[in-house]
């Protein structure tokens, strides 16, 4: 055996050893969290109405089997529409993401309107509200959710092919929401993503894309595990019957990710990917994600309520199944007594009637009974009133859901239990339920805002060509502009998280702010300038005559500022030179003066107009 032949045996075996310590830190740690697995099924089956199953000693879901074949087993599920209740709350204070400059001067002013409008791209490409949407489901079905942020290099604009004809894309950011079920961190006791050191991402694929990601061929299998297979979202587990909730992938394999944060032995992190006994890569940590722009976990966690001292959150499920059980027995066993008051119990003497057609057809209206002669004739037992105790103890644990889950009547089902009128009344119990969720929100918040840093860290990364951006400008003036990564910055830019608004709240608001004076200028006038953003804002912008030229005319000023930052650009004969004055001495006092050449190239340009104003 040649020196190469041995070099390549040894290189072969130490894939085979990585990969098999992989495959065993990733059943260690699958074991680790096994009991919140069945915690996160549990919560899911609660959700679509299957309530009669409970966790065993052994950390298995169980069956509940009837006392009594006549028992009554009827799910009155007031769970799922306090989740909905909670997501459409949620879905109301979702985050925006605006990048705010560092300072006045043109430069930052301009590298936070091309951040900004990078992030209102992706956003909008990548559909990032159904992404949000879709994590926040799964945190409040299981307590936690996971961003993946990631660069697709099959993904973007085409700009050539390879040998073989495959097109050949400049890439783009993709954000991927992530089930718990796929998250398995070296500890459970991470009280935040940072404190994490390594994590796995575990997925169930198919051996097909595994081999068009990678082009290693893998032996499948059927994979039936739920918690490495589950459905996509847990609104599609509340829909499916019983005999469709067992996912499996015929030809398949687990896909092990396991990432390393940055240490002494690995000061670039480390990421191990494998599939079965085989290591499809390994290498550094591929993004430069870090606050400082150094490399790290590509993950973010959103929890539904944080727990001190644990990486998993809790959900407000968890805290409303013990009331939905009691609930459920309350009202089956209220059923169960009225079902006795309306039937009745028969009380027969032994052997003077048939009882066995008694008991299968029981005495319908009009039913001639046949009783032996001297025997007493049957007769229904008293089975008294409905105790009162029925009633109390069902509106006592209504009022619970409430003060557990934190909507009120007033959010759940439009009911005015107060009887509150007035409109600010009626604010202020809406508020109260946004409040009682402020965690929840934060770490929504939270968690965007981080996705927003990681976005334009990557694109930094990654966007060293040129790339057109479509900007949409106030007015909803079309700009298109080229970017690459020097025009980008993540670190000398502050976010600032916005709430969606509905039309009706922004028209009562700019209402408000006119009868209140607010958007005049000194001499008690609206100015051409603000009458078209409010038009614009009340939805009326497209209208020919409701734009004032100055506008325009600001508009070209600073797309002016842009080109003298690089090259001579003289005044136009047309342009309104006042305006223009005003806004390249703005550019040139907000740090145009600190670099000798832009300095000298405004001064001329400012020449330029005060000759042709005269």
């Amino acid at each position: 055996m040649t020196e190469q032949e041995l070099k390549e045996k040894q290189e072969e075996k130490r894939k085979r050893d990585l990969a098999r310590a992989v495959q065993e830190d990733f059943a260690a740690r699958r074991e680790m969290r096994r009991q919140l697995e069945r915690g996160w099924e549990l919560n899911m089956k609660f959700l679509s109405g299957d309530q009669f199953c409970d966790l065993t000693p052994a950390g298995e879901i169980e069956e509940e089997s009837r006392d009594f074949y006549w028992q009554s087993r009827r799910c009155f599920n007031h769970i799922a529409p306090t989740v909905d209740t909670r997501l459409a709350r949620l879905a109301k204070v979702r985050p925006t993401l605006e990048v705010r400059a560092f300072s006045d001067s043109e430069q930052d002013m301009q590298v936070a309107r091309i951040s900004s409008n990078i992030l209102r791209s992706v956003k909008s490409r990548i559909d990032l509200d159904n992404v949000i949407s879709e994590a926040t489901l799964w945190s409040e079905v299981c307590g936690t959710a996971f961003y993946k942020v990631v660069w697709n290099y099959d993904d973007g604009k085409v700009i050539g092919s390879d040998t073989m004809g495959h097109a050949i894309r400049e890439g783009d950011v993709n954000v991927i929401a992530l089930s718990p079920f796929e998250i398995y961190p070296d500890t459970l006791n991470a009280g935040s993503m940072s404190e994490v050191k390594s994590l796995i991402h575990a997925k169930a694929v198919s051996v097909k894309d595994i081999y068009d990601r990678f082009g290693v061929e893998v032996a499948g299998r059927e994979v039936s595990e739920f918690s490495l297979a589950p459905y996509s979202s847990p609104a599609n587990w509340r829909h499916a019957s019983e005999g469709e909730r067992r996912p499996a992938i015929a030809e398949g394999e687990i896909l092990i990710e396991r990432y390393t944060r940055p240490c002494g032995e690995y000061p670039e992190g480390r990421l191990e990917i494998v599939a079965g006994d085989k290591l499809l890569f390994e290498g550094p940590l591929p993004y430069k994600n870090g606050d400082r722009g150094e490399r790290t976990l590509p993950f973010i966690r959103q929890t539904c309520i944080a727990l001190a001292g644990a990486f998993f959150g809790t959900s407000v499920i968890d805290r409303m199944i013990p009331l939905q059980r009691a609930y459920n027995a309350v009202r089956n066993r209220k059923h169960e007594f009225l079902n006795r008051l309306t039937a009745g119990v028969l009380a027969v003497e032994d052997g003077s009637v048939d009882a066995d057609m008694l008991a299968d057809e029981g005495l319908g209206p009009g039913k001639v009974l046949v009783y032996r002669q001297g025997a007493a004739a049957p007769s229904f037992l008293d089975c008294g009133k409905l105790p009162a105790e029925f009633a109390e103890e069902e509106e006592r644990i209504a009022n619970e859901f409430i003060l557990v889950s934190g909507m009120s009547e007033i959010s759940r089902n439009s009911a005015n239990p107060t009887n509150v009128v007035s409109a600010v009344g009626l604010q202020l119990l809406l508020d109260q339920d946004t409040n009682r969720m402020h965690m929840t929100v934060e770490s929504v918040e939270r968690a965007v805002k981080e996705a927003g840093k990681q976005i334009l860290h990557l694109y930094k990364q990654f966007a060293h060509t040129k790339r057109l951006l479509r900007m949409t400008g106030t007015g909803g003036e079309t700009e298109l502009v080229y970017f690459d990564a020097s025009d980008i910055s993540a670190d000398d830019v502050e976010f600032t998280p916005g709430y969606e608004r509905s039309p009706e709240q922004v028209r009562e608001d700019i209402l408000k702010l006119l009868d209140l004076g607010l958007l005049k200028d000194g001499e008690g006038n609206i100015t051409g300038e603000t009458r078209t953003r409010i038009l614009d804002a009340l939805g009326y912008g497209s209208l020919e005559n409701a734009r004032d030229i100055s506008y325009l005319h600001i508009r070209k000023a600073e797309r002016e500022n842009a080109l003298l930052a690089h090259e001579e650009v003289e005044a136009d004969s047309y342009d309104d030179h006042a305006v223009h004055i005003t806004e390249h001495l703005r550019a040139l006092l907000s740090g145009g003066e600190e670099d000798g050449a832009v300095k000298a190239r405004i001064v001329r340009h400012l020449e330029s107009h005060r000759r042709q104003g005269g």
